[in-house]
């Protein structure tokens, strides 16, 4: 199944989105010899609950070193950073971001793209702006027989670890937005083996991770992240305006220039 995807192009917010959500997809592709590259939209600089001791500055130096860690871990070897500012994502122009990732999609050639759905699967505003701009990016520059996968959280898993992601605050309120198993387009369990590598990879983005396996426990924390979940998007309706981009919450298409 996995070598059906084919070339793999990864599109997050911050460090850390990437092995949450598919460090099991992208080990197990890498191992299976199918390209897999990786963009992030932010430095995580704003990640902390503590900017005293990780101001901005110093927290997103430490957050790109724990990246590629992390990434090299899962046998990822090409990574992009967008470069936009934690936290603010919904605020940079949106055909600004659109052609960035165009660009990127059009050099790539991805086979299969990986991103957030439109609720950003946490809620989380700069997840749906990724969205967002990944969405429209693919239908302005991929090929036509790209497939566009979104994050999905699935029933079970929810109801499984709802106590935990209550504790620990895992969603904004009002989230997850789960969907049932048979919507689901891949639904991955893990094997031990791979478990294993994807929790040393987000054991790797310590600022981000140790509190949390210290809190939760390493055989707990790895029977967490032991399922990744993608619905496929449609394609969205045809629009013949390369400076658009689409608007989920509105389901339209909105101009970037508008006269």
């Amino acid at each position: 199944m996995l070598t059906e995807l084919g070339t793999i192009l990864g599109v997050w917010a911050h460090p850390d989105d990437e092995a949450y959500l598919s460090g099991g997809l992208m080990a197990l592709a890498r191992d299976a010899g199918s390209r897999v590259v990786c963009v992030t939209a932010t430095r995580g600089e704003r990640g902390t609950p503590d900017p005293h001791t990780w101001p901005p500055h110093r927290l997103a130096e430490r957050r790109t070193t724990e990246l590629d860690a992390c990434l090299r871990l899962l046998g990822v070897e090409e990574h992009h950073w967008l470069g936009y500012p934690d936290g603010r994502c919904a605020e940079i122009p949106p055909s600004a971001a659109v052609d960035r990732l165009s660009t990127l999609i059009a050099e790539i050639r991805p086979d299969t793209v990986v991103s957030f759905g439109p609720d950003g699967n946490t809620g989380h505003p700069d997840h749906q702006a990724v969205a967002r701009w990944t969405a429209t990016a693919v239908d302005h520059a991929a090929p036509a027989h790209t497939r566009l996968l979104q994050t999905a959280v699935s029933a079970t898993w929810a109801d499984r670890w709802r106590t935990v992601n209550d504790r620990f605050r895992i969603f904004l309120p009002g989230y997850p937005k789960t969907r049932p198993e048979q919507a689901l387009t891949l639904h991955l369990t893990l094997d031990e083996p791979t478990v294993d590598r994807k929790l040393r990879a987000l054991a790797a983005q310590t600022t981000q991770t140790s509190a949390l396996i210290a809190e939760m426990g390493p055989a707990a924390y790895a029977a967490w992240i032991a399922e990744e979940a993608f619905t496929e998007a449609a394609p969205l309706p045809h629009h013949p305006c390369p400076r658009c981009w689409w608007n989920p919450d509105e389901a339209r298409w909105r101009c970037a220039t508008p006269s």
